[in-house]
């Protein structure tokens, strides 16, 4: 008996130290955030402490910053288009990994994920080189033909997590049916497909907005928001960064946000159609 009452009273005592290890976790990761946000609104800047006299000033000065929007415009520009190209060529890699059986394939899966491991120091490097042979002026092309190549794994593997959930059944009663293999995929594969590809876009966008290792060895004339920030802490903390950042990180939440409740809508669609399917069933 003293077996059991000793592991009841190590657990109990695990439990009630289980919150406090927690709030000290959150505390670790968010408090800095918490602490950027507030004192983008500090009225003396980035010292003193307490934060005092509130104020906009701040946001006022950087929405009149031309530099930084046009660095925003040139970020979303190329996260946009690290999106695109990153679904366009990470979809077929999902769909050949999970569909097909080709020699090489299990060296092809170990590659596709070879992006996630190397460093941005050395991706950035060896795409600078790759343009250079070919004469490619470095501009904001270059730096989202490299931020899409980085990113095609996390697009491969989003995909093919996917793939892996799917109900192959749906797709085999679509061919049944005499639709051909592209309808089929159109109409069935992409739509159960929805939620790992918005997934995979809205991680892609976020990972390529804040991206700098490949961007600094890519970067022409026109600065992206993450190397313009560096740039002005190489000449100190301003509070117009702290505003930025501060509006950066709501974005990010919003997109965060939109993301769960589009995977709540696609969990409870499913429990919708079980229940409308067995209540006739109940009813006879």
């Amino acid at each position: 008996m003293e077996l059991p009452l000793r592991a009841l009273e190590s657990s109990v005592t695990a439990s009630r130290w289980l919150p406090w290890h927690a709030a000290l976790v959150f505390g670790f990761l968010y408090l800095p955030i918490v602490t950027l946000i507030v004192y983008s609104f500090n009225g003396s800047g980035v010292g003193g402490f307490p934060p005092r006299d509130l104020t906009l000033a701040w946001y006022r000065l950087l929405f009149a910053d031309e530099a930084i929007w046009t660095s925003v415009l040139n970020s979303l520009l190329v996260a946009i288009a690290a999106v695109i190209i990153s679904l366009g060529f990470g979809i077929p890699a999902a769909l050949a990994l999970d569909r097909a059986n080709f020699p090489g394939k299990a060296l092809f899966r170990r590659l596709v994920l070879l992006p996630l491991i190397l460093p941005g120091i050395i991706t950035g490097l060896s795409l600078l080189m790759l343009f250079r042979e070919a004469d490619i002026k470095l501009s904001l092309l270059t730096i989202a033909l490299g931020h899409g190549t980085a990113l095609i794994s996390v697009a491969t593997t989003e995909v093919f997590a996917g793939l892996q959930k799917l109900d192959r059944s749906q797709e085999e009663a679509s061919l049944d049916l005499g639709a051909n293999y592209w309808q089929t995929f159109r109409h069935v594969t992409l739509p159960n497909l929805r939620l790992s590809i918005i997934g995979a876009a809205l991680l892609i966008f976020t990972l390529s907005m804040d991206e700098i290792a490949v961007s600094f060895f890519l970067i022409g004339r026109d600065n992206t928001l993450p190397l313009e920030i560096w740039g002005r802490l190489r000449r100190g903390i301003t509070p117009e960064i702290n505003a930025i950042s501060s509006i950066i990180f709501v974005f990010s939440l919003f997109a965060i946000l939109i993301w769960y409740r589009l995977r709540v809508a696609s969990e409870v669609q499913p429990e919708i159609a079980a229940e409308l399917l067995e209540s006739p069933a109940q009813g006879d």
